[in-house]
């Protein structure tokens, strides 16, 4: 869902704004609505030749953790431009072979995008530049071990592990997949 037009922006955050505004019920009367928005975050399925690239993280309000590469969209940033910031950033990676996987808008009250990209034939080009508050260590799957790690509590990031649960209940769909990722 996205914020209505007369909605008045009411918090500055420093990742979320707080928008409310008037909403008619069904009966005539009148409540306030309220609405967080916050900056696209983005994430990379990176590949290369037969291996999924992985970060395995550790930051400060976090156990460690397994996910994709990715994060937060700079004001005025594309989607794309993001996810090849971020892959360089995080893993020094680069790709030439980039596709929009899947946009998912993850919650109701939250004007949010997740874009999830895939990236193939990632090549090493440049050293990890890190955010202060993340360690980043680049491990490599298989795609099966992809999978099931993507069911487990060591991987953070719900959307994509969903899709492929779903996918799971169908090996002709969790195949398509897998193609998608190593054309």
């Amino acid at each position: 869902m996205k914020i209505p037009a007369n909605a008045k922006k009411v918090f500055d955050g420093v990742i979320f704004d707080v928008y409310q505004w008037q909403q008619q019920m069904f009966d005539g009367s009148f409540e306030i609505f309220e609405m967080l928005k916050r900056p696209s975050t983005i994430e990379i399925i990176a590949t290369n030749n037969d291996k999924i690239l992985l970060s395995h993280q550790s930051q400060p309000t976090k156990q460690d953790f397994y996910s994709l590469f990715g994060g937060r969209a700079d004001e005025g940033e594309e989607p794309l431009q993001t996810a090849k910031r971020e892959l360089l950033e995080e893993a020094g990676l680069e790709s030439q072979d980039w596709e929009l996987f899947k946009v998912y808008e993850p919650l109701h009250k939250i004007d949010w995008q997740i874009h999830v990209y895939v990236a193939r034939n990632c090549k090493k080009v440049a050293e990890q530049k890190l955010d202060v508050g993340e360690k980043i260590e680049t491990v490599e799957y298989s795609f099966d071990d992809f999978i099931e790690l993507l069911a487990s509590d060591k991987y953070w990031g719900n959307e994509l592990a969903l899709d492929v649960l779903k996918m799971k209940q169908d090996g002709q769909r969790l195949g398509q997949f897998k193609q998608r990722l190593f054309k």
